[in-house]
């Protein structure tokens, strides 16, 4: 028997049942070898559509290059496969040449050949999307398929005015949406119309029962919280049968994107209580959480996770990490993960994460070799990179160079500067004293100045006891925002440091007349996976007895190491024994006590405080850290001190 004949029969055999692709390659091999006669070019086709739905799509192109090799022409159904393999595998020339042949060939308007060319070009860059309007329109018969390929690859284009218009022409041709359709056109809803058409989609998928569909219920949960709608988008995750880990991870960034945190991670906790595995992008949102609650003992646990799960080198788990690590206070293991990302891997987001974490942390000079390193590397800095390095000058007061990055923004990368940026310059020349200069430029700045950018500037003079502009700045800052309580704090400080004692009396009584309250300050510290809190003068805590006998002993030895208390510092008009025990019961100093009676010697004491920290306690916890031989990392709402042996990180310029 000769081979052509064992081809035939093997063929045969095989066509009238399931192929698996071990049956298909000794065929293709003889193929290749015997090189096939034109009658055998059904064959061919066989071999790659095999391949074609086993998804070996390169087999399945190599297997077309062959044929055509030989000479052999094309069966119309085999296009359909063949543009489906080579838009999967991003092979666009021979996509574009299949097209051409269609058109010779006469198959355009082919049912499903015409749906695989309009999937093709909705993959193509958005200026090949007049070319899917092109094949769409010259289509004689449409399917359901048609519609949704055409719908999704006008919302994909950001082109929704024209997805939502194709959406209404469906009925007019007795066609209905699918619940591919509605999870296609819901996400528009969020950003680019008013949130009630979205509704009205949801309406729609409710009477036709498509709402019990994890694909939609994902996309409608998207949709609410990207409106701040955080309950709408809890009631439909709840309604969800069976949630499928796309649902979970739409949950649980839902919550992140609404700042409700600690919910987040209770979502996380149920999915994998539930046997839910968790994808990667469950922890680019889940880690976020762990940073802004500032959850180190968590946050380390999922990156254990992560690692056994393999996750590891995904460079945007990793700029997550990076970014929760800095948050954290743990900048040295920020830097770690930084340099193991891959150095091709390294974008925009990893380098800006590195840049405001040395930023944070007081890190001037390491920032800007950093944003400079990223501009060798041919990264393209973003409006937030420029606000992370022009951070780092202002807390290490470098004028010369925050101007040259502010200059920079505009002119060499077309970015127009915004308010962060603005407020940063203004911090910038007024911590190093250029006061009337800093005035100068938010008076003229390229957009209309706000209380908070104004408040910079307040504190500047504040701490250089400017009290003829500060009143100036106050009095704009009203202007703008009459109920700025941050503003009302400041001013009464700067009165009460010039024992203005009857002026900051004042504002204080019109801040009650405004129903205006200070934030109290409060400090907090984990110890053995507890956060426990404490206020200002606070003797609620079960340990306060030790808490002060321990502060007691520190303050003696503290003394004799040369501290005395800035009593300056108080900004109430009491005697000086009053103002002393008001100071040494500042909220981070009750922290920190707690923190070196609760823990090992040696543990580095991290604490949390919600305002800025004041001289006297900044100067205190040099000498505390030095005495107890630890590291004393404190995070105000400015950035991070690193307190070790009688010394601060920003080099006492906060």
């Amino acid at each position: 028997m000769s081979s052509s004949e064992n081809v035939m029969r093997s063929i045969l055999r095989l066509r009238n049942r399931k192929t698996k692709t071990w049956h298909v390659k000794p065929v293709h091999a003889q193929m290749v070898k015997k090189k096939g006669t034109a009658r055998e070019q059904w064959v061919w086709i066989w071999i790659m559509k095999c391949y074609a739905q086993d998804g070996l799509l390169r087999d399945s192109v190599v297997s077309l290059n062959e044929m055509r090799g030989l000479g052999h022409g094309f069966y119309g159904d085999l296009f359909p496969s063949l543009l489906k393999a080579s838009t999967l595998l991003k092979h666009f020339p021979l996509a574009l040449s299949l097209h051409a042949s269609v058109i010779r060939l006469g198959f355009h308007s082919h049912l499903y050949t015409a749906n695989a060319l309009i999937n093709l070009y909705s993959k193509l860059p958005p200026h090949h999307i007049h070319a899917v309007s092109k094949v769409f329109d010259s289509m004689p018969v449409k399917d359901l398929v048609s519609w949704n390929t055409v719908i999704a690859s006008y919302a994909h284009s950001g082109l929704y005015p024209q997805a939502l218009h194709m959406l209404r022409a469906m009925h007019s041709h007795n066609l209905f949406p699918d619940s591919f359709t509605l999870s296609t056109i819901l996400p528009i809803f969020s950003h680019h119309f008013h949130l009630i058409h979205g509704m009205q989609i949801h309406a729609y998928a409710i009477r036709h029962c498509f709402h019990f569909d994890v694909f939609i219920g994902s996309s409608l949960i998207d949709m609410y919280a990207k409106s701040t709608l955080l309950h709408l988008s809890l009631r439909t995750f709840y309604l969800l049968p069976l949630p499928d880990p796309i649902s979970w991870n739409s949950i649980i960034a839902a919550c992140v994107q609404n700042a409700r945190f600690d919910l987040g991670l209770r979502f996380f906790r149920q999915m994998l209580k539930e046997n839910v595995m968790p994808m990667h992008v469950s922890f680019s949102s889940v880690i976020p959480a762990c940073a802004h609650l500032t959850a180190f003992n968590l946050g380390r646990q999922l990156h254990a996770y992560i690692i056994r799960l393999g996750f590891d080198h995904n460079k945007f788990i990793a700029s997550s990490l990076l970014d929760m690590y800095a948050k954290c206070g743990h900048i040295k293991m920020a830097s770690y993960i930084f340099n193991a990302i891959n150095i091709h891997d390294r974008d925009m987001v990893s380098w800006t994460a590195i840049i405001m974490g040395f930023a944070m942390h007081g890190h001037a000079l390491d920032a800007v070799s950093f944003f400079d390193s990223m501009l060798v590397d041919g990264v393209k800095p973003c409006y937030v990179s420029f606000m992370a390095v022009l951070t780092a000058c202002s807390h290490a007061g470098l004028v010369d160079q925050g101007w040259k990055y502010f200059n920079s923004m505009q002119l060499d990368f077309g970015i127009a500067p915004g308010l962060e940026h603005y407020a940063a310059v203004a911090d910038l020349l007024g911590r190093a004293g250029r006061l009337d200069q800093a005035y100068h430029f938010i008076s003229n700045m390229g957009v209309q100045p706000t209380g908070s950018v104004w408040s910079t500037l307040l504190a500047a003079c504040r701490a250089h006891k400017n009290i003829e502009l500060a009143e100036k700045v106050f009095d704009k800052i009203l202007f703008i925002d009459p109920r700025n309580m941050g503003a009302y704090v400041i001013m009464s400080n700067i009165y009460s440091a010039a024992h203005r004692w009857r002026d900051a009396a004042n504002l204080r009584i019109h801040m009650r007349k405004k129903g205006l309250k200070k934030t109290p300050a409060c400090s907090w510290i984990e110890v053995g996976n507890k956060v426990h809190t404490f206020l200002a003068g606070d003797k609620s805590h079960p340990y306060y007895d030790k808490i002060n006998e321990a502060l007691n002993i520190l303050l003696e030895q503290m003394e004799k190491e040369g501290y005395v208390l800035d009593t300056n510092e108080v900004l109430h008009d009491v005697d000086e024994e009053h103002k002393r025990d008001l100071l040494r019961t500042h909220s981070e100093r009750l922290a920190i006590a707690f923190g070196i009676i609760s823990t090992t010697a040696g543990t580095t004491i991290r604490i949390i405080k919600n305002i800025r920290v004041c001289v006297d306690c900044h100067t205190a916890i040099k000498f505390m850290a030095k005495i107890v031989g630890r590291e004393i990392i404190v995070r105000d709402n400015s950035r991070f001190h690193h307190f070790k042996n009688g010394s601060c990180s920003c080099g006492d310029y906060w």
